[in-house]
């Protein structure tokens, strides 16, 4: 259970639990580490920040962070960019490694218990609403917010940028930092994630993710069902805005899987309530 406001989503809890890890409170799971040596990065024992090369977009009373992919960037780009930003970073006594366009990451020894919010409650989203609630609430908030505004100032007229929006693309303004903390070991691997329901979902998009939705239904779900029909143990974690279900079977007679089936209701009336 949680809310919408949690700086840790319900799918990130999720996976948390189904890899053991423990120990954490809300936006201090250390998804970063997890990541950065997924992508062959040299963790040890050190605390781990991603960093998200984004776009803020200004409005006309707030300042909302863009899906990262809406800049495109290239592995040319992303490395540009993160060599023209690295020696800010650097100064603060930060270590930073690249990872992909969308994926940088950096230690510091401030980031051992550094509350920041998902990156997937961030995005479309107003950016002080998420800083409020996650990093201005830590001690080191201001080397954060700080660093922020260097590059922000760095950037808005670095050559990079304006070769950028000389071919019409938007320019990279900023970043996000999230999933902080130190390397915890995964205590499951057969964990499998289907994420086709994200997009949609962040963007709003109502009949992508009705399409996504039909696509489970004829898929993993429909192949779920059928092991469970055949009394094959299986588990199915729902996660919704809020809160996050997992749902496991069991050997049961036929006749308590109709009992089960007429008592469970529609499944609409579950889905709303995540």
């Amino acid at each position: 259970e949680g809310d919408e406001h949690a700086l840790t989503p319900p799918h990130e809890r999720a996976m948390a639990a189904s890899w053991g890890w423990q120990g954490c409170d809300d936006g201090t799971w250390p998804f970063a580490a997890h990541c950065a040596a997924r992508d062959g990065v040299t963790v040890s024992d050190l605390p781990w920040g991603l960093i998200t090369p984004t776009h803020w977009q200004v409005q006309r009373n707030q300042v909302v962070l863009a899906h990262p992919e809406i800049l495109q960037l290239s592995e040319t780009a992303s490395r540009a960019a993160f060599e023209a930003v690295r020696p800010l970073f650097e100064t603060e006594g930060f270590r930073l490694a690249w990872g992909a366009p969308w994926r940088w990451y950096g230690t510091h020894p401030e980031l051992a218990h550094f509350p920041c919010a998902s990156l997937d409650r961030a995005i479309g989203r107003p950016v002080e609403m998420w800083g409020r609630m996650g990093i201005a609430a830590s001690p080191a908030a201001r080397l954060i917010q700080r660093l922020q505004s260097e590059v922000q100032l760095m950037l808005y007229t670095h050559p990079f940028n304006e070769s950028r929006e000389a071919h019409g693309e938007l320019p990279l303004n900023s970043f996000w930092l999230s999933g902080c903390g130190r390397w915890q070991a995964a205590q499951t691997t057969d964990v499998v994630v289907n994420d086709s329901l994200r997009g949609p979902g962040i963007a709003q998009e109502a009949a992508a993710w009705a399409q996504a939705w039909c696509a489970l239904d004829a898929g993993p779900v429909a192949e779920l069902l059928a092991r469970s029909k055949r009394n094959e143990p299986v588990s199915l974690t729902l996660c919704g805005e809020r809160h996050g279900q997992r749902f496991d079977s069991a050997p049961t007679p036929w006749w308590q899987r109709v009992r089960q089936r007429w008592s469970a209701g529609p499944p609409h009336s579950f889905l709303e309530k995540l």
